[in-house]
């Protein structure tokens, strides 16, 4: 066990400096790092996964979408697990937006089982994310898009982990509510 810990913290400590110039787009401009520590966070607590190759995937799930990192970076340093998992829940940055938002709704019910509760549980953070403090320029509209996506990519990722399943149903329905 105390090996799995310190590879997670060499993983959360990879992840921390790769994202460390990184805001995210909330009002508040606030670190970056705290999205995949709260996607990691979810999974242990909610969804009770204790796979350290998962949980090292949610903490490096945006690393090679959005910083410098390369697929094969994240081979050498944490194996080949850990690369499937982050390659599977990566968007292909060549593609125009729209075609990146289908081809996630296309693909979600073909990726592994720990990929589909990577994806619930990174919806739901920033679900969560949206409904606390937008993005500055995000109207109503706008977050109820985000919703009717983020719906229509779990819905593929259903059946694993009803817990998650369950905590992203009620984190829509909060979201919603709040939009009215």
């Amino acid at each position: 066990m105390n090996q799995d810990i310190a590879r997670l913290m060499q993983v959360a400590t990879f992840a921390a400096n790769r994202h460390r110039d990184q805001k995210r787009k909330d009002v508040a401009s606030s670190p970056y790092i705290n999205h995949p520590l709260a996607v990691a966070e979810l999974l242990a607590s909610v969804g009770q996964v204790t796979d350290i190759d998962l949980l090292s995937a949610a903490l490096l799930h945006d690393t090679v979408e959005d910083t410098a990192t390369s697929l094969d970076e994240i081979l050498e340093q944490f194996g080949t697990k850990v690369r499937q998992l982050v390659a599977e829940v990566t968007d292909d940055k060549t593609l125009p937006k729209m075609q990146r938002k289908q081809l996630q709704i296309e693909n979600a019910p073909h990726k592994s089982d720990q990929a589909k509760q990577l994806k619930i549980a990174d919806k739901i953070c920033n679900i969560r994310d949206i409904d606390r403090e937008s993005p500055r320029e995000w109207n109503r509209d706008r977050k109820a898009q985000y919703l009717d996506w983020a719906m229509q990519v779990v819905a593929g990722c259903r059946g694993v982990n009803p817990s998650l399943d369950q905590l992203f149903d009620d984190t829509v329905t909060s979201a919603r509510n709040r939009l009215k």
